[in-house]
């Protein structure tokens, strides 16, 4: 589900893993942020320099970095750019 508040470009997207039994844990990196980057080349460098990127996944064009507290956060071009942009 896409959440919008209908005046800006953000979107919150809600998901419910509709099958799972268990209560959800940080561990299992099933909940996470996504950020859409205007220059995903240039946010994947710097990410790259700090050292903060945790998984990769180039056939998807996406990758993530995790925060302070273990949070996986997604990194993805805006829709506008192709994964090769």
């Amino acid at each position: 589900m896409i959440v919008e508040d209908g005046t800006s470009a953000h979107q919150l997207e809600l998901t419910w893993l509709r099958d799972r039994k268990e209560p959800y844990d940080l561990g299992d990196d099933e909940f996470h942020l996504a950020f859409r980057v205007d220059d995903f080349d240039a946010a994947h460098k710097l990410h790259e320099e700090m050292g903060c990127i945790c998984f990769e996944n180039p056939d998807m064009g996406i990758y993530f970095c995790e925060d302070p507290d273990h949070y996986w956060l997604e990194v993805l071009p805006c829709r506008n750019q192709g994964k090769d942009s």
